[in-house]
């Protein structure tokens, strides 16, 4: 089965499985066909599905992924022999870990095609991401806590693992309350990432996107955060800041530059 034919038959089976989508046209282009899947992925809900579906969209998602350029720690800027700054899609990253900033629900962003990255992670990991967080959340029977984090594969990722924390929304002025709670994100991963012996770790700008919290103050929260953690604790963690957007990498440039 060619990749055209694995992405028809995937959005045969969403369509079926959906009643709301089952009249829907499967449109012509490649490109198009794959818009729709990612958002019958980001629409589905965490619910069982049939091994062979695994199976061909695991087959399908990876030969996306071969035909992309993945991306590691030597493509990163390093500012010290633990912390480096890389520009770009995290979901391409080739790293132990990579850092989703979740929403409370930790079952990622429901959005059709939504720019934010918990949906972009989402969608190039798979169904089962959202399976794994939604067997999570069973088990804790509660939203999850700002500044905690859990810990999921990475599936058809490039990284093996992805670490998923909250980190604070902000509605009028940032307080001294969300700046501790944001620096409490890094530190919640920072162990986790630790105790599993893991050597290389990517964060995201936590928080920075449609939560609100201004972008330069948590650049510096995150750089303080990450080189405090290192340092006490003598890590050999090599930590990898992932930003997107030019005036992030220029604003975590100007954190890193200052470390000594």
């Amino acid at each position: 089965m060619n990749e055209e034919k694995e992405l028809t038959w995937l959005l045969n089976y969403l369509l079926q499985e959906n009643q709301t989508y089952k009249d829907l046209e499967i449109p012509r282009s490649l490109d198009e066909k794959h818009m729709l899947f990612r958002g019958l992925m980001n629409v589905r809900a965490p619910e069982p599905v049939e091994e062979e579906f695994l199976r061909i969209q695991d087959r399908y998602l990876q030969k996306r992924l071969a035909q992309k350029q993945s991306f590691g720690l030597s493509d990163a800027s390093a500012y010290t022999p633990n912390l480096y700054l890389w520009q770009g899609d995290i979901t391409l990253l080739a790293v132990d870990g990579i850092v989703n900033a979740a929403n409370n629900q930790l079952l990622g962003c429901f959005i059709p095609l939504h720019r934010c990255i918990d949906n972009a992670i989402h969608s190039a990991a798979g169904v089962q991401l959202r399976l794994a967080c939604f067997d999570l959340m069973q088990k804790q029977n509660e939203a999850e806590a700002t500044g905690q984090a859990k810990v999921t594969l990475g599936y058809n990722l490039p990284a093996d693992y992805v670490f998923h924390t909250v980190g604070p929304i902000i509605s009028n002025e940032v307080t001294e309350k969300d700046q501790l709670l944001l620096a409490q994100c890094y530190e919640s991963v920072l162990i986790k990432a630790e105790e599993m012996g893991l050597k290389t770790l990517a964060f995201c700008c936590i928080s920075t996107g449609e939560f609100r919290f201004p972008n330069e103050l948590a650049a510096k929260i995150a750089v303080k955060t990450v080189q405090k953690f290192i340092k006490e604790r003598a890590s050999e963690l090599k930590v990898i800041f992932n930003v997107f957007k030019d005036r992030d990498k220029e604003l975590y440039h100007e954190q890193l530059r200052k470390v000594k």
